[in-house]
């Protein structure tokens, strides 16, 4: 099982950074999300452990924050806004395309562990309608077509490290 303690050494340096240990709640959620692939309730609760508050505190910043996930996740997370901006500028069939392409629906992930795709409020970029983050990476000006490209890009960047020609 794993276990957030036996990454003490980057334990000791994000609590090193604060002279509050618990204003590291959020970087310590993130290396228990990458400990555990996800923030299991043994996540929440080893981060807990590790700052002296109750788990309950720390699954209630959990639930806010959209990069830390409750389930299990793909390994891209695809996040399209779908705030007013983006829906009038068509979010929503953006939303809908990318359903039917990845075969999932808004907080699902692909059968082969890929991608999971939600929807978001407002990733401040209003102005470049409709947008998504992909990774951590801003897209905007989203169509369809633009869409599938990303997609097929991540999914040959997934298959060249996978059969080992290590490009990205």
């Amino acid at each position: 099982m794993p276990d957030l303690r036996d990454r003490q050494t980057e334990i000791e340096a994000i609590l090193a950074k604060y002279p509050d240990k618990r204003s590291a709640v959020l970087p310590l959620c993130y290396l228990a999300q990458q400990v555990h692939g996800h923030m299991s309730a043994d996540a929440i609760r080893q981060v807990a452990e590790v700052l002296d508050l109750d788990p309950t505190q720390v699954r209630g910043i959990v639930g806010f924050y959209s990069l830390l996930h409750e389930k299990p996740a793909g390994k891209h997370i695809i996040q399209i806004c779908t705030d007013l901006p983006c829906a009038l500028r068509g979010a929503d069939e953006l939303v809908e395309h990318a359903c039917k392409k990845l075969g999932v629906q808004p907080g699902e992930t692909t059968q082969d562990g890929l991608f999971t795709l939600e929807t978001v409020m407002c990733i401040a970029a209003c102005d470049k309608a409709p947008a998504a983050q992909i990774d951590l990476h801003y897209y905007e000006n989203l169509d369809p077509k633009t869409f599938d490209q990303i997609v097929e890009q991540l999914r040959h960047a997934d298959k060249d490290q996978t059969t080992g020609t290590g490009r990205l």
